[in-house]
């Protein structure tokens, strides 16, 4: 059916059009990607043995749906994603406010329209991209804004009084008819709000200011909820919960890799900064590593949650970190460092929710310690385990390396060291070099100058060295001296 030469009613139905509602169109359509081993929601990863199959199974039932999940799990997206589902484009009578269906019209203008022009009767499209209504539930949302209300100009403009029903002005989810409509954060609604709902979902009928339309409105509804909401600013009313279909739980990315895969493909960043700057995968993992230890840590409060857009930011501010320090050196390359880390605090100090002990540590201490934790994490997939305890005199994989500094007094590592500077100070410290060679044979030379500052860091975490903050970068030393140097 080409529908730029359909654009009466009559030319319609000679192209053999039949109407199905929005809820059949995604059962339909859902039917043949699974059917041809299509992704139905492409882009959208760790979902694939969880959401996503309980997804697909509302939409084949048919259902209003329900994702519960706390903040940064894509619920949004899930829902955005189902506009994919829908035909390319549908036909509307022209003029209406509602995405009237021609061959069944439910609004008094288009059912006064048909039956003045018939078979003439002027058709528009409508593209799934413009079948998408999104509402953020927030307490200042009235029953005007969802449903509608009467509208005082449009009766003095018509010359009618406020008893007949074409002085009503349609609200967001009438206007929504035969699309996707979705609100966010639902508990946040006014339970009189969510009450005005009910009709709509089961009954298909609306009430504006005294009158009943019987206005049976195609719609799939997607309700957004945050766990937390329930206890600390609302609930979902228990009649509103019984109709919605399907509650589906959304979680957090399972493995480093997964959440990797999701932070490369939403990091915006540009061409510039992602040819001047080099990333190790090492620091990638790194960096995925904070969200999963900010999950579990006893500073961050774990029922707000730890949202993916974390990482996300985190990993703009890393690469924009180095780009910084490259520009102000004249570089036109440059490989990200440990201590590039420190650059995406803000990232994470604005994400978290500390409970009381992590607001007396300050939210800088917990995202360092996030880091530290992260470090600690890793570090035994890569070289011996740092034991605990150990003898005084027994000879571990770090020895060298530890006597390296009691004999050298350490050194310091400058925020701006050029990466000649930052080159020449670790390639110094030659018992790193020999770590790498035996424990990780097949590391590229790229990613060695990194592996080397993550041996010192991890040092550090394990009590075997000392760093200190200085006022443009950090001074590693042989814990001992250090402890000297401050009595």
């Amino acid at each position: 059916m080409k529908i730029e030469n359909i654009h009466t009613l009559g030319e319609l139905k000679a192209a053999g059009y039949n109407s199905i509602s929005i809820k059949e169109e995604l059962r339909n359509n859902l039917r043949e990607k699974i059917k041809s081993g299509q992704p139905a929601f492409e882009g959208v990863h760790g979902f694939e043995d969880t959401v996503i199959p309980e997804l697909e199974r509302a939409i084949l039932s048919r259902h209003n749906i329900n994702l519960l999940g706390l903040r940064g799990q894509a619920k949004t997206r899930l829902a955005r994603k189902m506009t994919e589902l829908l035909d390319e484009y549908i036909p509307f009578v022209a003029g209406s406010e509602i995405n009237d269906d021609p061959l069944s019209p439910i609004s008094r203008f288009s059912k006064d329209l048909i039956a003045a022009e018939g078979d003439n009767t002027p058709i528009s499209w409508l593209h799934r991209s413009e079948r998408f209504y999104e509402k953020l539930a927030t307490p200042d949302v009235t029953v005007a804004d969802l449903i509608g209300d009467i509208d005082p100009i449009k009766a003095a403009n018509l010359k009618l009084s406020y008893a007949d029903d074409r002085v009503i002005h349609f609200g967001m989810i009438p206007r929504a008819n035969r699309c996707i409509f979705v609100i966010n954060e639902l508990p946040d609604l006014q339970a009189r709000i969510q009450v005005a709902l009910f009709n709509i979902l089961q009954e298909g009928d609306i009430q504006i200011r005294g009158f009943k339309l019987r206005m049976p409105l195609d719609m799939q509804f997607v309700f957004t909820a945050n766990p937390e909401d329930y206890t600390n600013r609302g609930s979902i009313v228990t009649p509103l919960k019984d109709r919605i279909g399907s509650q589906i739980l959304t979680h957090y990315p399972e493995s480093v890799k997964i959440a990797r895969t999701i932070t490369e493909q939403e990091a915006k960043l540009d061409q510039s900064q992602t040819e001047m700057v080099y990333v190790p995968s090492l620091a990638k993992d790194l960096l995925e590593q904070i969200s999963f230890e900010a999950r579990e840590s006893e500073y961050i409060d774990n029922k707000s949650g730890v949202s993916a857009r974390m990482s996300i930011t985190a990993y703009e501010n890393l690469l924009s970190t180095a780009e910084r320090r490259a520009l102000l050196s004249g570089a036109d390359k440059t490989s990200l460092r440990l201590s590039d880390f420190m650059g995406i605090i803000p990232a994470i100090t604005g994400k978290v929710e500390l409970v009381y002990e992590g607001e007396q540590e300050g939210a800088a201490a917990v995202a360092q310690n996030l880091l530290g934790s992260a470090i600690h994490t890793f570090f035994p997939a890569y070289f011996p385990k740092i034991e605990k305890l150990e003898k005084p005199d027994a000879k571990t994989a770090y020895t060298d390396v530890i006597e390296w500094f009691f004999a050298e007094s350490g050194f310091e590592l400058l925020d701006d060291a050029t990466d000649e500077e930052y080159s020449r100070i670790l390639s110094a410290i030659v018992p790193l070099e020999i770590l790498i060679k035996k424990y990780q044979p097949e590391l590229v030379e790229e990613d060695k100058l990194f592996m080397k500052e993550f041996i010192l860091w991890a040092l550090v975490e394990n009590n075997k060295l000392s760093k200190d903050r200085i006022t443009k970068g950090y001074q590693f030393k042989d814990i001992y001296g250090s402890y000297i140097s401050k009595l």
